[in-house]
């Protein structure tokens, strides 16, 4: 089986050391940074610069559109740009943003993909206040919008998808947790109550959305088919929590359909936002998502169609310019009334309202004081560096060949397209990074006899030119680290993984061999490839100190961390287009992500070393749950006896009235048998006996990260909510709470939970 080193960039130590540093995917599509240089889709159009800026009434003489970055002097309204981005730093893929001013650069924190594997919550939630901080100091020197398009919440299906950096992991569990943080941290908590905000987040993209270009099939165009059991337990639960939890201030629909409809047309979808979750925002689209259905997707009749179909949906501002060109019209026509643009003003205004807009002069409120001074500063450098060190995983360290001892190395060599460029760290959706240090200067700073040399002309490497320059180097080094994997020309934003393959991008592999051959002592490794591996995703611009400082032992990686499932290359073979997650025997389908797949792995989800050794012990949790024997009077709707009298082994969620008084918390004694003092991440699954069709195998059901001292244990707690960690969905896309036998893991241990009705 090969093994897929379809990484973004990481390391790689052979044999007398290469350390493989498997990259991150990146993102190809930088755009520019000027307001008025938007970038442009296949789908726009001439005309003034997406999104549009304010959706006005028709009362009176003003046109029924959106009026585009323009101001209305009669209305004293300032013009407004709505679309600014901060994945992981102030980012210039949107107009709002500009680096033209007093700033010139933002921290550039590590990529989502890695910052996830650190399963932190402090740390997500204090680096979206960070990012938050520099993006309103921006918006006080005239560089930024206040309303955000971020974070990227979309579950990361399929290993081929081109933005699956963007988010968090394959889990629903993990991506809505930190949607959460992401969004808590970004807007500010005083935005808990519906009160003013900091900044506003958006959760996106609303939904099933996670094929960019892949065959003949185009997220333009894509129709997403996807079951209701799927819907509720995969692709919805992010949203879901990012509103209810979160308070996101804005939903952004996607491009595809999602089972025939387009998703910025689906008021049934939107409704269930605003009805069930409570969302209290506004809902824009992607970039010309509007266009596209009568365009692309051919499923209105005309553009007066596609605008009455979203706004009726419950859309309230378009990115791009079809409102613009199209809703008077469509007004005139009597496919669009004013009650529903009265609508989406309320939204808009209601956010900028809760955002200070019209409080008067910026510098006099909360934030006013914010500048120049609070953009890139050590604080946030440090931040970003500690968001690195927690997220690089250790995938593999033969013979314990790590980490390397500074006073004994004296030289070294760094081979790689990669390995000393620095804007490869950043990943997609990024800016221009405060002092950001390459992964060659990292080590120089901790050796200063290290080389390097390229070895490929381009991260691509289709050819073999640089091969020879890279051997000699290797051969004069005692350890050699190869930086391969993967980078903004083999995955990105309207590109799904262009080799259609797992492994390493043109001749990479053989780049890594080579490297092998240069050392005569590699025989005496037990591999003899490959003795070390470091998974460093895309990390920013602290990169290059945090991979040299994990190298050299000056931290130890956390424990338990990839975030998503690395499959054989053999993968390639299912369908992307295929949006099932379930396997199905019957036609060959194995199923998707660590809860449904049942074929191989190369590494599993949750998979991550240390140096430093592990044990745990349950030393608290329940054995045995009775719903009928809970303290909370009428805990149950229906009485359960009929439940169990009728043959059925669950109870539907909405028929316990009280799922309160069943959270419970577990104690874990973690033992770090050492050598070293280091973070760990305790991760909590669950499965049951269920016999409800479509059951996940396992599910993640809590998560903590903790220090701990060598030789020493720690004492860790994870609260359990039943209603919502043990419940699952069953084919009616309802959530129910199998009864009987509930197995808790932890690692190889097992704990035994008895439900009873």
């Amino acid at each position: 089986m090969a093994t897929p080193l379809r990484l973004r960039p990481a390391p790689l130590l052979l044999p007398p050391p290469l350390l493989l540093l498997p990259t991150l995917s990146m993102r190809s599509s930088i755009l520019p940074s000027s307001p008025s240089a938007t970038p442009r889709s296949p789908h726009l159009h001439p005309g003034p610069p997406p999104p549009s800026s304010l959706l006005l009434s028709l009362s009176g003489e003003d046109p029924p559109a959106l009026k585009h970055r323009r101001r209305c002097p009669h209305l004293g309204l300032p013009p407004y740009q709505w679309w600014s981005e901060s994945l992981h730093g102030i980012a210039i893929n949107g107009p709002g943003v500009s680096f033209n001013g007093s700033v010139h650069s933002a921290t550039s924190f590590p990529q989502v993909l890695l910052s996830a594997a650190a399963f932190n919550r402090t740390l997500w939630r204090t680096v979206a206040a960070a990012i938050a901080v520099e993006a309103r100091a921006m918006y006080n020197l005239h560089q930024a919008g206040l309303t955000f398009w971020a974070p990227n919440i979309n579950v990361f299906r399929d290993p081929r998808w081109g933005r699956g950096q963007e988010t968090p992991g394959e889990d629903p569990f993990l991506v809505s947790t930190y949607s959460v943080e992401y969004v808590r941290g970004f807007q500010g908590e005083d935005d808990a109550d519906g009160g003013s905000m900091m900044l506003s987040a958006c959760c996106k993209h609303y939904t099933a959305y996670d094929l960019e270009k892949w065959h003949n099939f185009s997220r333009y165009t894509f129709n997403a088919m996807v079951t209701e059991q799927d819907m509720e337990d995969t692709y919805q639960p992010p949203f879901r929590s990012c509103i209810e939890d979160g308070k996101a201030s804005c939903l952004m629909c996607s491009y595809n359909q999602v089972n025939g409809v387009p998703a910025c047309a689906r008021r049934d979808l939107l409704d269930k936002a605003r009805g069930e979750w409570g969302f209290r925002g506004y809902v824009t689209s992607d970039c010309d998502a509007v266009a596209i259905i009568y365009e692309d997707q051919k499923y209105a009749k005309s553009p007066e169609d596609a605008v009455a179909d979203v706004l009726k949906a419950g859309m309230d501002i378009n990115c791009g310019t079809y409102l613009l060109r199209h809703t008077e019209s469509a007004v005139k026509m009597g496919k669009v009334k004013e009650e529903d643009i009265d609508r989406a003003l309320f939204n808009l205004f209601s956010v900028q309202l809760q955002l200070g807009l019209f409080d008067g002069d910026p510098e006099k409120q909360r934030f006013g004081r914010l500048g120049t001074h609070d953009v890139c500063t050590e604080e946030h450098r440090q931040l970003a560096l500690e968001a690195v060190r927690q997220g690089i995983v250790l995938l593999k360290n033969e013979g314990n060949f790590l980490p390397l001892q500074k006073g004994k190395v004296n030289s070294l060599a760094i081979i790689g397209p990669a390995a000393d460029d620095t804007e490869i760290l950043g990943g997609d959706y990024t800016g221009f990074a405060c002092n950001p240090k390459s992964l060659y200067k990292g080590l120089q700073a901790y050796v200063e006899r290290t080389r390097f040399a390229s070895g490929c002309l381009d991260v691509p490497c289709n050819l073999t030119v640089g091969f020879e320059e890279a051997v000699q180097v290797a051969r004069e080094a005692d350890f050699v680290v190869v930086v391969a994997g993967l980078n903004l020309t083999e995955e990105t934003e309207d590109l799904d993984g262009c080799s259609l393959s797992l492994l390493l991008p043109g001749k990479q592999m053989d780049l890594v061999n080579a490297m092998q051959k240069a050392h005569l002592m590699f025989h005496l490794l037990k591999d003899p490839k490959i003795a070390s591996i470091l998974w460093i995703g895309y990390p920013g611009e602290t990169g290059g100190q945090a991979v040299a400082e994990a190298l050299f032992g000056e931290f130890n990686p956390g424990w338990r961390a990839i975030t998503v499932t690395w499959y054989p290359e053999s993968f390639t073979d299912v369908p992307m287009n295929d949006m099932n997650m379930r396997a199905n025997a019957s036609r060959g389908y194995p199923g998707r992500t660590y809860r449904f797949y049942t074929g191989e792995v190369v590494y599993a989800f949750g998979y991550g070393l240390s140096y430093s050794n592990y044990s745990y012990e349950i030393i608290s949790a329940p054995h045995r749950i009775s719903l009928s024997e809970s303290s909370t009077e009428r805990l149950i709707a229906r009485k359960p006896p009929s439940l169990i009298k009728d043959g059925l082994d669950y109870l539907h969620i909405d028929e316990v009235s009280s799922c309160m008084a069943l959270k419970f918390a577990i104690q874990v004694l973690v033992v770090n048998h050492g050598p070293m003092d280091g973070d760990h991440s305790i991760l909590l699954f669950s499965r049951s006996s269920t016999n409800i069709k479509g059951a996940p195998q396992r599910q993640l059901i809590g998560f903590e990260r903790v220090h701990t001292t060598a030789n020493r244990a720690t004492k860790v707690e994870i609260f359990v909510d039943p209603c919502k960690h043990l419940s699952i969905a069953n084919e009616q896309g309802k959530r129910v709470l199998p009864l009987g036998v509930h197995v808790l893991e932890l690692e190889e241990l097992e704990h035994f939970l008895l439900i009873e009705a």
